[in-house]
C-alpha cells in the first residue's frame, strides 16, 4: 500500500510576485512548505534573475496547470544594446560588442518579423534538453551543440520606452515556450548592434496578474499561519480560459468515476471542444464535450486528496 503523503488537503492557486534571485523551483518549494501542501507545481518557469508573476498550483489545482501554461503571457523587459553575452542576459560573459546604437524608428521597423507565428532558437543557457542533457549544463561544460528552432506565437511586441541610447524597454505577449532572452539576442543581431536582457518581469499569465499577488516578504512572515490562506485562490480560476458546463450531482458522480456525464450545453461550446463540468459551482472534471455529455480526462477530488 502506497504511503500517504504528509500535508494539508488544500487545493487552489497561489500567485506569487517573484523577486529576483530564487529559482522557480525554489519558490514552488517555499510555497508548498509555507502552506503545508502535499503537492505543488507552477505554470511556466521564470529565470532566477527575472521577477513578476509565478502561478503556483496546490493539490488538485495541479491538474489545471496545462491550461494556464498554454495561455498567453505578457512580459516587460529592458534590453541593453552594444553587447552580446553567452547567456543572453546580464548574468553572462560579454562575447561581442558594438558601438552602433539604433534609433527608436529603427527599433520599431525591426519588430514586425518578431510578431505572429515565428521560429525561435532558445538560448544555449536554457532548460531545453539535448540528447537527454539540459542545454545549460552542456554550455557550462563548454560543449559544442546546436539547438533546433521552435515555433512560437508572438501576439504583440512593442517598444514602450527608451530611457537612454543604450537601453530600450519592450513589452511582449506570447504563447507557451517563448524566451525573452532570445528575442533580445535576435533583435540585436537584426539591428547590427548586439543586445541582451538586463531586466525581465512577467506581468500577467492567462487568467492571472500580479494585482494582490503574494510577495516574498509576506510569504516568509506568514508561513505556516492561517493568515497565508487569504492568498489561496479557487482552483476554478485556472480554468477560466475554458467553457464551464453545469451538471447534476448524479452526472458529477458518474464523471468522478471516469464515465461520461450529462451537462448543460453552452452557446460557445461545440462537439469535440475541451470544457469543464461544475456541480453547484464546484469543479468536477475537465474533458471533451460530445453530444450533451462531458467525457472526463482529468477528474477533481476536492473532498480529500488521495
Amino acid at each position: 500500500m502506497a504511503r500517504r503523503r504528509k500535508g494539508r488537503d488544500i487545493s487552489g492557486w497561489v500567485i506569487v510576485d517573484k523577486p529576483s534571485g530564487p529559482s522557480s523551483t525554489a519558490v514552488v518549494n517555499k510555497v508548498r512548505w509555507a502552506f503545508e501542501a502535499r503537492k505543488a507545481g507552477h505554470a511556466g518557469t521564470l529565470d532566477p534573475a527575472a521577477t513578476g508573476l509565478l502561478a503556483i498550483a496546490l493539490g488538485e489545482a495541479t491538474k489545471t496547470i496545462p491550461h494556464v501554461t498554454d495561455a498567453l503571457k505578457a512580459y516587460r523587459f529592458t534590453i541593453r544594446f552594444g553587447q552580446a553575452t553567452n547567456t543572453d542576459d546580464a548574468e553572462g560573459e560579454v562575447i561581442a560588442s558594438s558601438d552602433a546604437r539604433p534609433t527608436d524608428e529603427e527599433i520599431r521597423a525591426a519588430l514586425p518579423p518578431f510578431r505572429g507565428d515565428i521560429e525561435q532558437v532558445p538560448p544555449k543557457y536554457s532548460a531545453v534538453k539535448i540528447d537527454g542533457e539540459r542545454a545549460y549544463a552542456l554550455a557550462r561544460d563548454k560543449e559544442e551543440f546546436e539547438i533546433a528552432a521552435r515555433p512560437l506565437h508572438v501576439d504583440s511586441l512593442d517598444l514602450i520606452a527608451r530611457p537612454e541610447p543604450d537601453l530600450a524597454v519592450l513589452e511582449m505577449v506570447c504563447g507557451k515556450g517563448g524566451y525573452v532572452r532570445a528575442i533580445a539576442r535576435d533583435l540585436g543581431a537584426a539591428l547590427g548592434c548586439h543586445a541582451h536582457v538586463t531586466e525581465l518581469r512577467r506581468i500577467w499569465s492567462g487568467p492571472f496578474d500580479t494585482e494582490g499577488a503574494l510577495t516574498w516578504e509576506v510569504l516568509e512572515a506568514d508561513a505556516r499561519t492561517p493568515d497565508l490562506d487569504a492568498y489561496l485562490r479557487p482552483l476554478a480560476e485556472g480554468l477560466s480560459e475554458l467553457p464551464m458546463l453545469p451538471c447534476s450531482a448524479e452526472a458529477a458522480a458518474r464523471m468522478r468515476n471516469g464515465n461520461p456525464g450529462m451537462v448543460l450545453s453552452a452557446a460557445d461550446v461545440e462537439y469535440g471542444d475541451t470544457a469543464w463540468a461544475a456541480c453547484q459551482g464546484e469543479p468536477v472534471a475537465i474533458g471533451t464535450y460530445r453530444s450533451g455529455e462531458l467525457h472526463p480526462v482529468r477528474v477533481f477530488n476536492l473532498s480529500g486528496e488521495a
